[in-house]
């Protein structure tokens, strides 16, 4: 027999659905008799599946071991390998001087803001890859706010991406309930965020761009266009100059819709691409900051996060603003240049 105890991290989500998680390889009929059979139990009563977990809650599992580890052998229990390859990974960084230590803006039992450097992928590419998830559950596990037995049926994730290059603000859930509000803030659009980028050109005013973006994703780039296209989308850009002269401009971006590569693409379209950008930017310009200030990516920095008017267990973070810090290359270059 085997015994799930549900903490605050995994509440909140379907029984069947922890199970799906738990044995990723088993067909949902499966749950659904084992639960008739009482073989499947929750607080040791008969289940029907579509319970609520809330923390507390006892799952009692009397299946065969070997009936459990064949369900586990393509899910839950290679979360808990890959667990131990990332911390193997970083482990080794850290013994060659690569230490990454996570920027932690703001931290409660349910979220938390970090501000991420440019470099750093929010999440993995491939495989291989250790992303800013992956540091996150390190961190996580160091601390003792979740165990490597509890990455089998729930993982922390972050609810928001920035580009690689880009640095700034990521929104993590530490439980589930914490993934599913903050994930429904950013759909419903109720935060307000804010960006700092240096771009070409002299921006005079503030401005309201509207538009269509159009993703080819088999070159991973954007386009722009004024009309509405077969799968494009409709985009909705603000900024407003900060600090300018003749050649450049620092601005201030509120990103209205979020769509992939949004502000690099959209300040391209009307001349002002951003400085660094080696996918959307000025070449000539781009050549002058590398070998003036050593720039290898975009100036793009996500500064701000203004949060709704929030109540019950996130009235903590009601209508808070969360600032991130612009990083050092990013002040040395506006010093330099303003």
């Amino acid at each position: 027999m085997r015994e799930i105890k549900i903490s605050e991290i995994e509440a909140g989500q379907r029984l069947t659905k922890l199970l799906e998680k738990y044995m990723e390889a088993a067909p949902k009929s499966f749950f659904y008799k084992m639960l008739r059979k009482k073989n499947i139990t929750l607080n040791d009563k008969k289940a029907e599946g579509n319970e609520r977990l809330v923390a507390g809650d006892s799952v009692k599992l009397y299946l065969a071991e070997d009936t459990i580890l064949k369900f586990q052998k393509n899910g839950a229990a290679a979360e808990v390998e890959t667990a131990a390859k990332t911390s193997e990974k970083i482990e080794k960084n850290r013994k060659q001087e690569k230490k990454v230590t996570l920027e932690i803006i703001y931290e409660d039992k349910h979220i938390l803001v970090i501000n991420k450097p440019a470099g750093m992928l929010s999440q993995k590419a491939k495989p291989d890859d250790v992303s800013l998830i992956e540091y996150m559950t390190e961190y996580l596990l160091e601390k003792g706010d979740i165990t490597k037995e509890q990455l089998q049926y729930f993982r922390p994730g972050i609810c928001n991406r920035l580009d690689r290059n880009t640095s700034g603000i990521i929104v993590a859930g530490k439980t589930l309930e914490g993934l599913q509000k903050m994930g429904e803030l950013f759909r419903e659009r109720t935060m307000d965020k804010y960006y700092f980028c240096v771009v070409k050109g002299s921006v005079e005013k503030k401005q309201l761009i509207e538009g269509w973006l159009y993703k080819n994703h088999s070159h991973n780039k954007v386009t722009i266009s004024k009309e509405e296209k077969e799968g494009s989308e409709y985009i909705k850009t603000e900024y407003e100059p900060v600090k300018k002269d003749e050649d450049f401009t620092l601005l201030k971006v509120k990103l209205i819709t979020g769509r992939s590569h949004q502000i690099r693409a959209h300040l391209e379209s009307i001349g002002h691409p951003i400085v660094g950008d080696g996918k959307y930017g000025d070449v000539r310009v781009n050549k002058y900051f590398k070998k003036t200030y050593q720039l290898k990516h975009q100036l793009l920095h996500a500064a701000e996060l203004w949060m709704p008017r929030l109540e019950g267990e996130f009235s903590g973070i009601s209508e808070k603003v969360f600032q991130a810090p612009l990083p050092d290359y990013f002040d040395e270059i506006i010093k330099g240049e303003f």
